[in-house]
């Protein structure tokens, strides 16, 4: 009876690859994408009423109007604090019940810090500058600045960190055409009456239904995986 030697290196590259294969297979595992989409789409939709009765509007006879979002400081900065914790509380459950840790954490740091700087933000913003939609608009890259600091740009941003964390090349796609809609901004040539009241309804409704596809997307994906 003889034996055959197996080379040592042959085995060290098939246990390096197994390493490598159950740690991305974990990392799949530890993602529940769909979960802070679903949320934050949620949040986006419960936030219009705010908006639109919340809003300060002062219109002139010729047309110009000065408006006020006050809705915005109302309900945003609580909303995005209750969105996170529900995403913090929801990867934690559904991680400890697959066995497994979660990355979340760093994720909702970062967007409580983007939510903070939200509100110190807007605050400056409503005390610098007069808004008039009409007769002196305000220059391009202020108006995109406007946006990013928005709460739907801030959760784009925040986004952003969770694909990183979660090494999610889908979830990176998603957030950069996310948030190219929310900078550029885009609304499909929607319009309603009365749109000095209700002219950020378009977009917003836009946005909540990106994030609430997006939730349904990869959700079923994670489904399949599973």
């Amino acid at each position: 009876m003889t034996t055959e030697s197996v080379p040592a290196e042959g085995d060290a590259r098939r246990l390096l690859t197994e390493v490598h294969g159950l740690t991305r297979r974990v990392r799949v595992d530890q993602r529940v994408t769909w979960l802070a989409l679903s949320v934050l789409a949620a949040v986006t939709f419960i936030a219009i009423p705010f908006d639109y009765f919340f809003l300060d509007l002062d219109c002139t006879p010729d047309g110009a109007c000065k408006f006020d979002r006050q809705g915005v400081l109302y309900f945003w900065p609580a909303g995005l604090l209750l969105a996170y914790a529900v995403i913090a509380y929801g990867y934690t459950r559904i991680a400890r019940t697959r066995g497994l840790g979660t990355r979340v954490l760093p994720y909702v740091y970062t967007g409580v810090a983007l939510a903070g700087a939200f509100l110190a933000s807007w605050i400056a913003f409503r005390i610098f500058v007069n808004v008039e939609a009409v007769d002196h608009p305000l220059p391009s890259w202020m108006m995109v600045l406007d946006r990013l600091i928005a709460p739907w740009g801030i959760i784009g941003v925040a986004l952003l960190v969770l694909a990183r964390i979660e090494r999610n090349l889908g979830l990176l796609l998603f957030t950069l055409g996310y948030l190219v809609m929310v900078l550029v901004p885009v609304d499909f040539g929607w319009r309603w009456s009365g749109q000095e009241r209700t002219g950020f309804l378009p977009q917003q409704i836009i946005y909540g239904t990106v994030l609430l596809l997006g939730a349904i997307g990869f959700g079923l994906a994670a489904r399949r995986r599973r």
